[in-house]
């Protein structure tokens, strides 16, 4: 299942923007999914993104546009994720821990050699990475991974929505914050990290192959084959799908709920596919939820 290189890829570009040459941006082919969200005095859209792109990439289609201009406000997974600063300053103050042992002592003896080479691969190295925590050492692998990706956060879909957003003095709003997004991970057991580690090594070395067929499916609005890439490869720690993907899902639901007007709620295309996801959820607590897009 891929979802949880998707989500590691969100927070790792957020921490290192890719900065090798950028590939050429595929064309639009239909846009990205869309749905219209209502149940009483809620009449809002839900909108799957991809936090990383290539420059150039227009996804921005007249639907969502109308969507957007006749939205109130936006909602994003965590408004403050933007704020460089902060999510810097909340990585380094919730990754590091003193006394911590080498990274390879983290992983299986069968897994050193491979932990190794993604480190060489990636620039980096087990003493650079050794001082964080298992989860925060499989972000910073992840960031480093994926330096050839040519994407970065800045090209995004979020920064658009912002932008968009601010200009018409809309307000800005998040589901969760940075915090909780981080404390997701750092509340994981040891042994639960550990494996979130040794998955990102193994996914390492196809990145740019996962990228870029995620990123052809999402331009198409393909929630199938976005899906079907969930299905691909090894399965996560129950426990950590559990606490990064399933229960962030259901805080949101219980977070939209009490919501009235039109918002436009911009989440990762990960969250709307696979084990209670979101639109699931929200169809459970009595919404109806329109595909337009």
């Amino acid at each position: 299942m891929r979802r949880m290189s998707r989500l590691l890829a969100l927070f790792a570009l957020t921490l290192a923007a890719a900065c090798s040459k950028a590939p050429e941006a595929p064309p639009a082919q239909g846009g990205p999914a869309l749905w219209q969200v209502q149940r009483g005095a809620f009449k809002g859209w839900l909108f799957g993104t991809i936090h990383v792109l290539p420059k150039g990439v227009a996804w921005d289609t007249p639907t969502i546009k109308e969507a957007m201009t006749g939205a109130d406000r936006l909602i994003l997974e965590a408004a403050d994720l933007q704020d460089e600063q902060k999510t810097l300053g909340l990585f380094e103050k919730m990754g590091r821990s003193p006394g911590l042992p080498p990274l390879e002592q983290r992983v299986p003896v069968e897994e050193k050699a491979a932990l190794d080479k993604a480190m060489r691969d990636g620039g980096t190295n087990t003493q650079l990475l050794s001082g964080y925590e298992s989860w925060a050492a499989a972000m910073l692998l992840s960031a480093a991974s994926q330096q050839d990706l040519g994407v970065s956060q800045s090209d995004g879909v979020e920064p658009v929505l912002i932008d968009t957003f601010k200009k018409a003095k809309k307000p800005i709003g998040g589901l969760e914050t940075v915090e909780r997004q981080f404390g997701a991970f750092d509340t994981l057991p040891e042994a639960a990290q550990s494996r979130l580690l040794v998955q990102t090594v193994h996914e390492a070395k196809g990145m740019k192959a996962l990228y870029d067929r995620i990123l052809k499916a999402w331009l198409k609005g393909d929630m199938e084959a976005i899906a079907k890439e969930d299905e691909v490869g090894e399965q996560p720690d129950p426990m950590v799908e559990e606490a990064i993907l399933v229960q962030r899902n259901r805080d949101w639901v219980k977070a939209i709920e009490p919501m009235t007007g039109k918002p436009f709620i911009a989440v990762g295309a990960g969250h709307l596919t696979g084990r209670e996801n979101l639109i699931d959820l929200l169809e459970a607590r009595g919404f109806t939820v329109t595909r337009i897009q």
